[in-house]
């Protein structure tokens, strides 16, 4: 599944692992979802995870952001059309567009009003979870009856 996750969810995740966020952020790391951004995504990703009040280590910084290079799906998005309220979080719904990504998941769904975001769903993390396993038992289902 190829989703986009906003900063702050990462952030979240790292921060507090057996959160939802953290549970996403483990999605991500076992291969089970495919995160797609784009240059601006992954400087944010960076600059944001290298802060000091965060004290992550650096090296472990770059080795998540290379994960995520190697496993995720790089694309190269078109600007919107119309802004959004913070027009920091453009990148992740260009991103989300430009890559059929499922969905965003984000602590900011305020950031990202429904007419604005072309029919891509913008979930808070635990909406995501909820709406992911639903997914995945669906699927399932669908694969007994074709066996």
């Amino acid at each position: 599944m190829n989703i986009v996750i906003d900063t702050n969810v990462l952030v979240a995740g790292l921060l507090s692992p057996f959160g939802a966020c953290g549970e996403i952020v483990r999605m991500v790391s076992s291969g089970e979802l495919i995160l797609s951004f784009d240059a601006r995504i992954l400087s944010e990703y960076n600059e944001v995870l290298s802060r000091p009040k965060f004290k992550f280590a650096s090296e472990k910084v770059a080795v998540l952001l290379d994960y995520i290079v190697y496993r995720g799906q790089t694309v190269a998005p078109s600007p919107v059309a119309n802004s959004l309220p913070d027009i920091d979080d453009e990148p992740f719904l260009e991103v989300a567009i430009a890559s059929q990504a499922l969905c965003i998941a984000t602590g900011n769904q305020n950031h990202f009003p429904a007419e604005l975001c072309h029919g891509i769903k913008v979930l808070s993390p635990k909406e995501f979870l909820i709406f992911y396993k639903k997914q995945k038992r669906q699927k399932e289902r669908i694969s007994k009856r074709s066996t």
